[in-house]
């Protein structure tokens, strides 16, 4: 049961995050509410490793590529333990 909810916790996320990628790259879209609110959700996770490595040349964000792989880690070390 635990594990489930776990899942689903991290599946949702995850799939919160891939929508504020895909978004991402319509910069028309930047201002429209669900962007908004996506961004509001994703970005303080994404700053985390935006700290450690900054954008490359400004344009090339890795955060997102970095935060799915530590949210998958995560969730593996987590449904471990239950």
């Amino acid at each position: 049961m635990l594990a489930s909810i776990v899942r689903v916790l991290f599946t949702t996320y995850t799939l919160i995050l891939l929508a504020k990628v895909i978004g991402s790259w319509f910069p028309q879209g930047r201002g429209h509410p669900i962007m908004r609110f996506l961004n509001f959700l994703t970005d303080p996770y994404l700053n985390i490793f935006r700290k450690i490595i900054p954008p490359i040349g400004g344009m090339i964000d890795l955060s997102p590529l970095i935060g799915f792989l530590v949210l998958q880690f995560a969730e593996t070390l987590i449904l471990r333990y239950i």
